[in-house]
């Protein structure tokens, strides 16, 4: 017997099947549901975008304009000695550092140095959590240089760093 059959039952005439309210209800009615949602979700998320995703590229070209017009100013930090996690190891391990900053505008580092204890403080932080077996090889140096610039232009915003220069890297 297929959906479609009659069935006889004391005289009464049933139809098996999904009569139009259940067809409404059950399968209609989420169908339109989860499409509203999804274009909802997509106009939610996607919509302003595009202009968004303009204005960015806008201001990342002019940003790299600017890069390319500007003379480099290199600011030098003074010397850190930085006590490096041991995690129970019986000889404490030190990171001897003397870092360059790169900026481009001459103006910047009268405001650089107002904010200076605040940039030193964030890369004493970062470096005391440091193991030995973490500075070893470029590649190491590279990620903790560029954890570096990533907490330097996040301690002088406005202003913006665009490269931290090791001068000196001694681990003892």
């Amino acid at each position: 017997m297929s959906e479609t059959d009659i069935e006889e039952e004391d005289g009464r005439v049933k139809k098996k099947g999904l009569s139009g309210k259940k067809l409404v209800l059950f399968i209609l009615l989420p169908l339109l549901l989860l499409g509203g949602g999804g274009a909802g979700a997509y106009f939610f998320l996607f919509a302003g975008s595009s202009e968004q995703g303009e204005e960015a590229a806008a201001e990342d070209k002019a940003a790299e304009e600017e890069d390319i017009a500007g003379e480099p100013v290199f600011y030098e930090l003074p010397e850190m000695l930085i006590n490096l996690n041991s995690r129970g190891a019986k000889k404490n391990s030190f990171l001897k550092l003397r870092l360059t900053l790169e900026l481009r505008d001459p103006q910047a580092v009268p405001e650089l140095e107002k904010v200076l204890p605040r940039v030193l403080d964030n890369f004493n932080t970062f470096l005391r959590e440091l193991r030995i077996e973490e500075l070893r090889g470029t590649a190491a140096v590279y990620r903790i240089k560029e954890e570096l610039l990533i907490r330097i232009n996040d301690a002088v915003r406005p202003i913006r760093v665009y490269d931290v220069l090791f001068n000196e890297m001694l681990i003892q």
